[in-house]
């Protein structure tokens, strides 16, 4: 019952709403449905009248209606269809919730994992967040309609267990018990769903990153014959996805095939009782046997919702968990002074470690603004750290980076990226076209800009040529364009907004050297408009550079043009 609290806090109007609903639908199903008794003997004839049947014929007598057939009749009809109509209100408000349950959800994690801190953004798996987003926020809003539900059968199921303990007391707290007590008798099988539920959620998860991943890199696979390898593991946690799957299917079904045959027993046993043991009369025996076998057959529908919420709710729990510790892991607001960038980037004594290695000790350079700048060096050695530094993706452990004079931790973190454009090796394209892919649907980028941007970044040309032009379709991953047509659309990508700064890392590292030389050739025609800095091992982006600076030992220092042209910089790594 945990999940209908969390609910509730967070949507508290509507479970009010659905709560007071269901509350006045009991009482006036039970209220209508007291009429029972004394329309069960007038039909039988039954003269042995009970107290309460003398007493519901006096309230009617004292409103001017007579206990006939018609009259009592109408009077049920009209309040189980009142009590039906209370009902539908608050199952309204249970569908409006489990709306916004599943995109809610969705949406606090997205937006927690996204602004958290760049260390923890990098140890999540990218299938399980896929996972989380597709799988687990609809079994989380899945668990929260079953356990609705369950709450609405139980208040129903109260409703006629004050009418059954009105009747009589002794027989149909008799007869309650026995029947709550086979209902707790079955809780293993509740159990057993519960623990299959929770294993649902971990095996998901994992079968979701091993697809991820293997999806990542199938054409080596394939090429060396071993996706047979990826084959067999996806395969083996696929079965044991479907082995927590079918224990769910078991458990539930059983629940459902022993409940009928005992409730019927327990009809039966009750009847003999209030006839042969308790002698009551015909009519009080009927109404207490329907009144109870009604409670029971409630109580047995909300515990197959129970089980089914059982079942689901480790979702909500496993993605409640998620976005609460990416929330802790949020990275730093930063400062509120604006960004400027006019003069220069200097980092000064700068140190960072990672993983207990030290990739900057005590480094101090700059980058001048409006030159172009490449950085070189081993592999490790720490290119990409400066560049995480740069964006502040990352926080010095020593020293500071300033940007015109400022520090970069005061200024505004958000604004200060804005004036920046990144590039990475990798040409992450959408399937769609274009203009979509250049302005990533932002409402501020009009098809203007996203015509300059192709121009600065040397593409237009060819775009033009293109049937459909700016609204052409690029394919699954860009594949219906070449690898120099992609980066330049990656690059114009980075160019939209009119940044300030422009952030290569390896961005020519995949493209054939005439593909390089022209898009080298475009970005050198960007400066000094826009200052430039590149990571990089190919040489072209180091011939034109105004600035190269080797990173290596925890150092960073600045190649004179002589070291460049005596070629230090020609084995330097990716």
């Amino acid at each position: 019952m945990r999940i209908i609290f969390a609910f509730g806090r967070s949507y508290p109007v509507r479970t009010a709403l659905m709560l007071l609903s269901l509350v006045v639908a009991g009482l006036v199903e039970s209220v209508s449905l007291t009429t029972m008794l004394p329309l069960v003997s007038v039909m039988l004839g039954d003269n042995a009248h009970s107290t309460f049947g003398v007493h519901i014929i006096n309230a009617l007598q004292s409103f001017g209606l007579q206990p006939t057939i018609v009259v009592l009749l109408t009077i049920i009809v009209v309040g189980m269809a009142l009590s039906s109509l209370l009902i539908l209100v608050a199952n309204r408000q249970v569908g409006y919730t489990v709306a916004h349950v599943a995109t809610d959800l969705r949406v606090d994690l997205i937006n927690a994992t996204l602004g958290s801190r760049w260390e923890y953004y990098l140890r999540q798996p990218g299938g399980a967040l896929a996972n989380a987003v597709a799988t687990e926020a609809y079994r989380a809003s899945t668990a929260y309609e079953h356990a609705a539900n369950m709450v609405a059968l139980s208040i129903q199921a109260v409703a006629y267990a004050v009418i059954a303990l009105v009747v009589s007391w002794q027989a149909a707290v008799v007869c309650l018990v026995v029947g709550l007590t086979i209902l707790l008798a079955l809780r293993g099988l509740v159990k057993t769903s519960r623990r299959a539920g929770k294993s649902q959620t971990s095996l998901m998860r994992d079968l979701l990153v091993s697809l991820s991943d293997t999806l990542g890199s199938v054409k080596p696979l394939k090429a060396m014959a071993r996706e047979d390898i990826a084959d067999s593991l996806l395969r083996h946690q696929a079965t044991e996805l479907n082995a927590a799957m079918e224990k769910e299917v078991t458990s539930r079904e059983t629940l459902r095939a022993l409940q009928e045959p005992l409730l019927a027993i327990l009809a039966a046993a009750g009847l003999y009782a209030g006839l042969v043991i308790w002698t009551l009369p015909l009519s009080s025996v009927m109404v207490l046997i329907f009144m109870v076998v009604r409670v029971l057959g409630l109580m047995h529908k909300a515990q197959q919702r129970y089980h089914r919420m059982a079942a689901q709710e480790s979702a909500f729990w496993a993605l409640r968990e998620a976005v609460e510790t990416a929330a802790a892991e949020a990275e730093p607001k930063g400062g509120t002074v604006q960004p400027t960038l006019n003069r220069r980037i200097e980092f000064n004594n700068v140190s960072f470690r990672y993983g207990g290695r030290t990739v900057l000790e005590g480094a101090s350079f700059a980058f001048d603004v409006g030159t172009m700048t490449t950085l070189v060096g081993p592999s490790g050695a720490g290119k990409t750290t400066i560049l995480d530094l740069l964006c502040a993706l990352l926080s010095p452990e020593a020293g500071q980076v300033y940007v015109d004079g400022v520090s970069l931790a005061d200024l505004d973190r958000r604004n200060w990226r804005r004036m920046i454009g990144y590039v990475t090796q990798e040409t992450l394209l959408l399937h769609d076209s274009i203009l979509a892919n250049v302005t990533l649907g932002e409402p501020a980028l009009t098809a203007a800009d996203a015509e300059r941007a192709l121009r600065q970044a040397g593409a237009w040309e060819f775009i033009e040529k293109l049937p459909d032009g700016l609204l052409s379709v690029v394919g699954e991953r860009g594949g219906k364009l070449s690898g120099g047509q992609r980066q330049r659309i990656v690059i114009a990508r980075a160019l939209a907004h009119r940044p300030r700064l422009l952030i290569l890392d390896e961005a020519t590292s995949a493209l054939d050297p005439e593909a390089e030389r022209d898009i080298c050739t475009s970005l050198k025609a960007l400066t000094p408009e826009i200052t430039i800095i590149a990571v990089s091992h190919r040489p072209r982006l180091i011939e034109i550079a105004d600035e190269v600076m080797q990173v290596k030992d925890g150092a960073v220092a600045r190649l004179t043009h002589q070291a460049r042209l005596a070629g230090e910089t020609s084995s330097a790594g990716v």
